[in-house]
């Protein structure tokens, strides 16, 4: 208990004077001290007078019994000298026009006028970036900057250089900001008190909590999987800036180049903004009325040809919660067959499967709060500093703080380079690594022999196998060195609260459901599942929506929740809740789909939100198949390449034009809510389904995405417990949520395991190799994945001011391949593979190992995907995107 200003008031343990002073409501200035930064105590303009002393509050901590004063005359006006010092430096401009930065704000609040700043300026400015600015002569050297950069996004590409009155931030690599090592979070944006770092354009100002009200509408971001809590803040129905939320679930105010800044899609003139109809082989555009008219004789005539089976829908994590339940409904209901998947069949399919057979559920085990208090983190095939890069800047802090870490990659990227250990296997070496380290955790008794006895089944057989992956010849099969595998092991044997974090380089892969359960078993051989002794397994989905969209029951084989449609029962909660009969037989996967047009079988398919051709493995035959298809519908915000293959073209509304929910990588839902209208006469994808269902005479219900969920809730009882209304007041609700009393799980199986003996299965899954191998036709090895500025087939991300941070699709090679094979950097090559060719640009690098390459697939003219094969992983069809075989030669 303190006293401030003659109040009583209780603060926590730890907090500091600022803290407490601003929890009794007293507004102290603080231009050095940001909530989500540690205190730096450099600007002096929170003086208060504790324990009889003058002391900055943001550094002083509060003691039980001090007694604080805020308001007396003598603290009033040192505060005020102290700003006035700080804004004299400064130009005029610093205080024109009543400026909404926190500065400005200051120092109305203290009576100092705009005659106060008497600089003269001159010191120039940068305007390099396309999302930051740089204004030298309203830099005040506060730091927050500097230290928003170091600590909460770990880049360390800001410092203040200059000394003395001199001193302003600078990129620290020197040159110009768009060549510094800046990812663009925006960070230091949000935190600039002056102004001196600010977004460019209309949203100049915007980031500020003390700019005057505007619209904003909360809602979630529609990129990743992290599922950052995101403001939209508008002006005349436009976007004018998203902001990343104080009090995210997840991301904390904290965001990434593409939630922060990437929303210029939206008013791109590529935009789709009404029907397209295929008139004489063109597409031209159409009425609505028309449009659904022709969409529901499309629909009919395959199913009067063909049967329903003639008809499919892929549907998409780009699409909410509420239009995947619409989806698999409409097929379902509608047309009367369980030929629909969605986009989680290419990349995290593999770890529905796993996980629903290591531990019960398609989900990960731990809440991502739980895993950031780990003391060791195993990160495998996964790049999180760039492919979820809220989620890689808090694992990196928690490496900074101590915590162990080690990376299983190929490549050395991102917190492989601040990694213990850094194992690099040869790709698709996966299921031997796990096993290697396994072997280890057994002879070296890093095993929980309770947990395991109590909790595990499948021990004495994968004891068995084990035998056969000791660390020698796991150096063989996967290029690690034995003492890496074994150091690796102890580390994560030896750890008190492990955790598993992991990405596409497990899943991608033709035994990558295999991979999934051979990385569980360390979990479960350290007992660090469902216990206080560990954070389980953790996937991180790709895309904003990938858990929800199988979560919603956009699977051919199982219904929302995931009851498997061949269980009689579940079939009949269904049929209860829809009053039709549900079809027993499981539909067509995506790559079914696409051989059933090519073999005549699929009369027509519907794409809500994907670009197949641009996306999928061995683009040439996806392609084949939708012109194989005789009626293909496509979903989509351009004209992209599937589009260009369709029969119909929908206009789509995006993320930040929709309302419903979405499921992030740790199974929250979260609110998403339309902060602007669609353009022109685009609609939501529920809007549409709810349209073709009325145009073919049938009543799909759910007239609200509310009501959707509320109907997903009646058929899958781990959903009963969610609606829209109760995540407005809360904000976000893990699953399972069983209950609307009831809290959702946000750690599982802390009692059992939701498999059919309540135990953890331990899988005894031999190593096999990959799909593809290298030869001396196609020598090297493609890896294919994520870069930091870009999102999947780049058709938001390229339109706009990400192009420039990331303008063209580079290859990468190590330095020895490229003097091997006579190229330079920078150089235009062909690649080809056995499947394939794509035309790339050489960029040398030695984060690729040699005999190794890697490219994105951002850049679809590049034809990336027409390189990757049809091999899928055995258990449920993933690509394997990180294993293809090719060889590089000069354009």
């Amino acid at each position: 208990m303190i006293e401030v200003d003659g109040t009583d008031l209780a603060v926590p343990d730890g907090s500091s004077l600022l803290t407490a002073v601003r929890a009794a409501g007293v507004e102290l200035p603080s231009l050095c001290s940001d909530d989500r930064l540690s205190p730096a105590g450099s600007c002096r303009t929170c003086l208060v007078r504790a324990g009889g002393r003058i002391v900055a509050a943001c550094v002083t901590p509060a003691s039980p019994g001090m007694r604080v004063d805020t308001g007396s005359d003598d603290v009033v006006r040192l505060r005020r000298d102290t700003v006035e010092v700080i804004v004299s430096a400064l130009p005029p401009r610093a205080l024109a026009d009543g400026g909404p930065g926190e500065l400005a704000h200051v120092c109305r609040s203290l009576g100092i006028g705009p005659e106060a700043a008497q600089g003269a300026g001159g010191r120039g400015g940068d305007d390099s970036h396309p999302y930051v600015q740089l204004d030298r002569d309203l830099c005040i050297a506060c730091g927050r900057c500097v230290r928003m950069c170091s600590e909460v996004q770990g880049t360390f590409a800001l410092t203040l250089a200059g000394r003395g009155g001199d001193t302003v931030v600078a990129p620290g690599t020197g040159g110009p900001w768009i060549e510094s090592d800046c990812v663009a979070c925006g960070g230091c944006v949000d935190t600039c008190p002056t102004g001196a770092i600010s977004q460019p354009g209309p949203a100049r100002g915007l980031t500020s909590a003390f700019h005057p009200a505007e619209s904003r509408t909360r809602t979630t971001c529609g990129y990743c999987g992290v599922g950052c809590a995101l403001d939209v803040v508008t002006r005349d129905g436009e976007v004018t800036a998203v902001l990343p939320a104080r009090d995210g679930p997840v991301n904390r105010g904290h965001a990434c180049v593409k939630g922060r800044f990437s929303h210029g899609f939206r008013t791109s003139p590529e935009r789709l903004t009404r029907p397209l109809l295929r008139r004489g082989g063109v597409l031209e555009p159409a009425g609505w009325d028309e449009t659904l008219a022709h969409v529901a004789r499309g629909l009919r005539a395959a199913v009067d040809a063909g049967g329903p089976n003639a008809v499919a829908a892929i549907s998409s994590a780009r699409a909410t919660n509420e239009e995947n339940y619409l989806v698999q409904k409409f097929m379902r209901v509608v047309i009367g067959t369980n030929n629909v998947d969605n986009c989680s069949r290419l990349c995290h399919s593999p770890s529905a499967a796993g996980l629903t057979a290591s531990f019960g559920l398609s989900g990960g085990t731990d809440t991502f709060d739980d895993v950031e208090r780990a003391d060791c983190l195993l990160v495998v095939g996964a790049n999180p500093v760039e492919a979820h890069p809220v989620v890689g800047a808090r694992l990196l802090r928690q490496v900074l703080r101590g915590a162990r870490l080690v990376v299983a990659d190929p490549r050395a990227v991102g917190l492989a380079l601040h990694a213990d250990v850094h194992l690099r296997p040869r790709p698709g070496t996966n299921v031997a690594l796990f096993h290697g380290l396994a072997h280890v955790l057994l002879a070296e008794g890093l095993t929980d022999e309770e947990f395991l006895r109590e909790r595990a089944a499948g021990l004495p057989e994968l004891t068995e196998l084990l035998a056969g992956y000791p660390p020698d010849r796991v150096a063989d099969l996967t290029g690690i060195p034995a003492a890496d595998l074994v150091a690796a092991a102890r580390l994560y044997g030896g750890a008190g609260r492990p955790a598993i974090v992991y990405g596409l380089g497990v899943t991608e892969h033709l035994h990558g459901t295999d991979g999934v359960r051979s990385l569980t078993n360390l979990a479960i051989l350290r007992g660090a599942v469902g216990t206080d002794r560990g954070y389980g397994v953790n996937p991180l989905r790709g895309q904003n929506n990938v858990q929800g969209a199988s979560d919603m029951g956009a699977l051919p084989d199982l219904l929302p929740g995931y009851g498997k449609v061949t269980d009689a029962a579940i079939r009949s909660r269904a049929e209860d809740v829809w009053g039709v009969s549900v079809p027993a037989q499981p539909g067509l996967r995506i790559p079914g789909m696409f051989a059933a047009a090519r073999a005549g079988d699929l009369r027509a398919l519907w794409i809500v939100g994907e670009d197949v051709c641009a996306t999928d493995p061995d683009a040439d035959q996806v392609a084949r198949a939708l012109d194989a298809c005789p009626f293909v519908v496509c979903n989509e915000l351009f004209l992209s390449e599937t589009a260009r293959h369709a029969d119909v073209v929908l206009p789509a509304a995006s993320w930040l034009e929709k309302n419903g929910t979405f499921v992030n990588f740790d199974r929250r839902f979260q609110r998403v809510r339309p902060a602007v209208p669609p353009p022109g006469q685009a609609r939501t994808d529920f809007d549409i389904l709810r349209a073709v269902a009325e145009a073919m005479g049938a009543a799909l219900g759910c007239p609200t995405p509310a009501d959707a969920l509320a109907e997903c809730g009646r058929l899958a009882p781990v959903f009963a417990g969610l609606s829209h209304d109760r995540l407005d007041r809360e904000g976000s609700i893990p699953w399972p949520c069983r209950s609307p009393h009831r809290p959702g799980e946000a750690k599982l199986y802390t009692e059992r395991f939701a498999t059919p003996d309540g135990r953890a299965h331990l899988a005894a899954t031999p190593y096999l190799p990959p799909g593809e191998q290298p030869d001396d036709d196609y020598p090297l090895v493609l890896v294919t994945g994520r870069r930091w500025a870009h999102y999947n087939s780049g058709s938001m991300t390229r339109r706009g001011g990400n192009l420039a941070l990331d303008p063209v699709d580079f290859l990468d090679l190590h330095s020895d391949d490229v003097g091997r094979y006579g190229l330079r950097d920078g150089q235009d090559v062909t690649v080809e593979s056995r499947h394939g060719q794509a035309r790339l640009v050489v960029r040398v690098s030695e984060q690729t190992a040699p005999g190794q390459v890697f490219c994105s697939f951002h850049f679809p003219a590049s034809g990336v995907n027409r390189l990757t094969s049809d091999v899928a992983d055995t258990v449920t069809s993933c690509p394997e995107y990180k294993v293809t075989a090719v060889r590089v030669a000069a354009s």
